[in-house]
């Protein structure tokens, strides 16, 4: 496990006029057509950056953010080493590297070992962005198989942070969101085309 600041004094100017810094999304199979559903929906003006895990192949290279990038106002990309989060922009994990926040609200990659024998880990992620953020991080968990995110979630919520849920309803796969919902620590279980609308009520203060 790679160790965290414990604590952040200030946060990036950037995110001054945001109620909420970041927005940490976890996804698997099925993960593309639900992310595309959140993303494709979020207003340019969005005040809050994203980090998203997608478990993708390991030994291939992906295109899932040139896929999102035509699908959304949002700018997508594929998070590098040393990124710096910015409001309105989605940075997707690479293939086979975890994806951690900093806090100078920066990012990092890692290939340290498999958790739970998944890399990228959304349990990972969120454990990061709520040593980081704390109540300013919201967590989503959508579509997927098995139970990434749901240790990261407790996290989340530990630190004051806010959890989303896709509701199993609506989730291609069940799995994820199922598990997330199951500790007990999510705020908010919503079928995925309203998650988009609650993500700018919540970061943003308004209905749209």
């Amino acid at each position: 496990m790679i160790k965290m600041a414990e604590d952040v004094s200030n946060y990036p100017s950037d995110f001054s006029n945001a109620a909420f810094d970041i927005v940490a999304i976890a996804a698997s199979a099925g993960g593309l057509n639900a992310l595309a559903k959140v993303l494709s929906t979020l207003p340019t003006e969005f005040t809050a950056a994203i980090a998203i895990v997608q478990h993708l192949g390991p030994k291939y290279r992906s295109l899932m953010a040139e896929i999102l990038a035509r699908r959304t106002h949002l700018t997508v990309k594929q998070a590098q080493e040393g990124d710096r989060l910015t409001p309105g922009t989605a940075y997707i994990a690479p293939p086979n590297r975890h994806l951690l926040v900093n806090r100078d609200g920066t990012l990092s990659l890692s290939q340290s070992e498999l958790v739970h024998f998944l890399r990228p880990s959304a349990n990972l992620l969120f454990e990061s962005v709520a040593v980081i953020y704390k109540d300013r991080a919201i967590a989503v968990v959508l579509t997927g198989t098995g139970s990434d995110g749901a240790i990261g979630v407790e996290a989340i919520k530990k630190m004051g942070g806010t959890v989303i849920a896709q509701s199993v309803e609506t989730a291609e796969f069940s799995g994820m969101p199922s598990a997330a919902i199951q500790t007990g620590n999510v705020d908010f279980i919503l079928p995925l085309n309203e998650i988009s609308r609650v993500l700018v009520t919540l970061v943003m203060g308004e209905s749209y």
